[in-house]
């Protein structure tokens, strides 16, 4: 799960990016070790009809739509034949449906056609990037419906694959995404994606700006260590127990968006 890839991108959005230098880096090692990318949808599809996958499949995904997915990856994907999907955030992308909130420099529509026309898929990420379990059923559907529709009327194509902002969900929200037409949908987790995960909490593993090429090898071969992921993974659990606190708190009161 990348987010932005930029030299300097902004405070808000550093953390959760990388550089143009080590995405390169790592997709020389994806193929270098005989990985083959396959886009969220393909894997859905395999897993669905019990269908083969390449030999040693990888998921490359990109999170809320930043410019550096079009300038700096979509450059090194295509040296290497590589595909990847894109989770858009509508309301973050440059253009007539923007919303407040973007952390860094957007992609625009054209951009967004761009990467589809080079064969990435394009997959939703909501409108707005709420967190999408503290929302009342009205606003839920409203964003994750909002966001499919803007996408099949600016490409021509509904998506079918949706990530969940901030990597969390609740059955409510997966019924919602399954409600508005998604086959399959992403989490965080921080692990490795299972068929026994079920098609609409499909885990991933964050690639940050502090992940060493060292430790994205072992992310990538499965030998990932405790220490490698028990700082996402314990944020990933502590989010959980904020958000279902929450969520029990506006039960209780009454209160909902």
């Amino acid at each position: 799960m990348y987010h932005a890839v930029g030299a300097a991108p902004s405070p808000a959005a550093y953390a959760l990016s990388v550089s143009p230098a080590a995405f390169a880096e790592q997709l020389e090692l994806l193929a270098d070790r005989g990985f083959t990318p396959v886009t969220t949808r393909e894997l859905g599809d395999a897993w669905r009809s019990g269908g083969p996958l390449p030999a040693r499949p990888v998921l490359i995904t990109f999170d809320d739509g930043y410019e550096g997915v079009h300038r700096h990856a979509l450059p090194l994907l295509a040296r290497h034949g590589f595909t990847a999907t894109l989770f858009a955030t509508t309301g973050w992308l440059r253009g007539p449906y923007g919303t407040p909130g973007a952390p860094d420099t957007m992609l625009g529509w054209d951009q967004v056609r761009a990467l589809a026309r080079a064969g990435l898929e394009i997959g939703a990420h909501s409108h707005s990037h709420p967190q999408l379990d503290q929302l009342g059923d009205a606003r839920l559907r409203s964003e994750i419906e909002l966001c499919r529709d803007l996408l099949h009327g600016e490409l021509g194509r509904g998506p079918v694959s949706f990530a969940y902002p901030y990597g969390y969900s609740s059955r409510r929200v997966r019924q919602a995404v399954r409600d508005a037409g998604f086959a399959q949908s992403l989490a965080v987790g921080n692990a490795l994606a299972r068929p026994r995960q079920g098609p609409y909490a499909l885990r991933r593993i964050t690639v940050r700006r502090r992940t060493t090429a060292a430790e994205f090898e072992r992310l990538v071969e499965g030998r990932a260590g405790v220490r490698d992921v028990a700082r996402d993974r314990a944020l990933t659990k502590g989010y959980a127990v904020v958000r279902r606190s929450r969520q029990a708190v506006r039960k209780v009161t009454g209160t909902g968006v």
